[in-house]
């Protein structure tokens, strides 16, 4: 387990304005590992297409990095993820998703229940 010093130690070196308030809400709402990982290298977050998310089973699903195009969805569900490809957002829009950010997801949602983290 890391501490939330530990965390804003990682967070001063961020540049991205809205991952830093991400990580600051998760780590408000006690989300440490969540913090953790958007705290950590960018390598180290995890970019996943449709197919795979097709794949996954859940209804709310939160990756942490990118969803990639590649594949077709054909489920409605509720993701989150850092970014989106612009393919990938028009598919998931064109199934009916409920597409966010992290950050509005936990706003949202700040218990996070019911809620699948890939990472």
């Amino acid at each position: 387990m890391i501490s939330k010093t530990q965390i804003s130690k990682r967070t001063v070196r961020k540049k991205n304005s809205e991952i830093v308030e991400t990580i600051n809400l998760a780590k408000k709402n006690n989300h440490l590992e969540l913090a953790k990982k958007l705290s950590g290298p960018r390598n180290n977050y995890k970019n996943i297409n449709l197919d795979e998310l097709q794949k996954i089973v859940g209804d709310k699903i939160l990756v942490i990095g990118k969803i990639l195009g590649s594949g077709n969805i054909n489920k409605k569900i509720g993701i989150a993820a850092l970014g989106y490809s612009h393919q990938a957002k028009d598919k998931l829009k064109k199934v009916g998703c409920d597409i966010k950010t992290i950050k509005e997801a936990l706003e949202k949602n700040n218990k996070l229940t019911g809620v699948k983290i890939i990472s």
